[in-house]
């Protein structure tokens, strides 16, 4: 973040800190994608019910308004901010165990398991918690955003192919050592610096859900997009644990519930919006191709994500284990209840 983006982001905070609260407090929730993406969609419901269910205010800050995610992350932790929205793929050096969520073909594509399995879950909802509270932080939910694809400059349909390709990463130890399996040179970048890398060619492929390819233009500067079905989008909404823990109970169950509706919503909002985003792209584009791979072109990449896992053992120990084979038996629940 350069120094103008600090001085920016702090006289933004600054106007929030100053807004009126008529009696009332004023929350502040920042988040890693715009208004009009699934963080913001979710967002904007927990705020519609907050308000609608109590005097507090909720202000929004869309990413880039106060920063890059480290920067949200700190202020988060440090109370600035009351909520944050962020993927486990920037906690992960924080909370390594939320790296799990890279581990590649551990996650279904499947939007109903998904929403199953992320509201049962015990991992997510009685072992995370305890990890995120280390850290000051109250978890408040998981929920998915969508298949990762992969967008780059030449096509690919296996790891031999993505040899010496750059495709960016999160700044997320486990992801990095996914692509390096997948034969791909991985390069951690701020979201802020991807499209000039991708139009400078420093880097030649990223990956991101369907709805964020099409919405930040990730197909101006790509030309293939392929699906090798590797994962789907994780992301984590936060409270500051001093601030949560300081609330009435009254309050506490508002923003339970909010978060309750607000998961509800998305999982909603989201059926049909990888299809639609891929007509979107098509509209826009119409020489970007789309691919999804076969079983059989995915069994290398499959292959590949064994050493994935057994490298998020090594980086996590005991504990990563116990999360792993406990999301594991949820995920086998959360299958059975949705084919039951």
């Amino acid at each position: 973040m350069t120094h103008i983006h600090r001085l920016m982001a702090t006289a933004a905070l600054g106007l929030a800190l100053s807004a009126p609260t008529a009696g009332a407090e004023t929350w502040r929730y920042a988040f890693e994608e715009a208004l009009d993406e699934v963080q913001g969609i979710f967002a904007q419901k927990f705020k519609e019910e907050v308000e609608a269910n109590s005097d507090h205010e909720i202000q929004l800050f869309p990413y880039g308004t106060l920063g890059e995610s480290a920067d949200t992350m700190e202020q988060a932790q440090a109370g600035i901010l009351q909520f944050v929205d962020q993927s486990p793929g920037f906690t992960g050096s924080l909370i390594p165990e939320a790296q799990v969520f890279f581990v590649p073909y551990l996650l279904p594509t499947d939007t109903e398991t998904l929403a199953s399995f992320f509201r049962n879950s015990e991992a997510i909802n009685g072992m995370f918690p305890e990890l995120y509270a280390e850290q000051g932080l109250e978890l408040l939910t998981m929920f998915p955003e969508g298949e990762v694809a992969i967008t780059t400059k030449e096509p690919f349909a296996s790891p031999d192919e993505l040899d010496e390709v750059k495709v960016r990463t999160m700044t997320n130890p486990l992801l990095v050592e996914s692509y390096k399996a997948f034969g791909a040179t991985p390069t951690p970048l701020p979201w802020g610096e991807v499209y000039g890398a991708l139009q400078t060619n420093i880097i030649q492929g990223q990956e991101n859900p369907m709805f964020f390819i099409e919405s930040t233009k990730m197909y101006e500067v790509t030309d293939h997009v392929t699906m090798i079905g590797h994962n789907n989008f994780t992301t984590a909404v936060m409270a500051n644990k001093d601030f949560y823990d300081g609330l009435p109970e009254e309050d506490r169950q508002v923003i339970e519930n909010a978060i309750d509706v607000a998961f509800d919503h998305i999982i909603e909002y989201q059926k049909g919006l990888h299809e639609t985003s891929i007509e979107k792209i098509k509209e826009a584009k119409p020489s970007m191709t789309f691919t999804t791979l076969t079983e059989e072109q995915r069994a290398p990449f499959r292959e590949a994500a064994q050493e994935v896992e057994a490298r998020f053992i090594e980086m996590t120990g005991e504990g990563g284990q116990a999360i792993l084979d406990q999301m594991k038996k949820d995920l086998a629940e959360a299958q059975e209840a949705s084919s039951s």
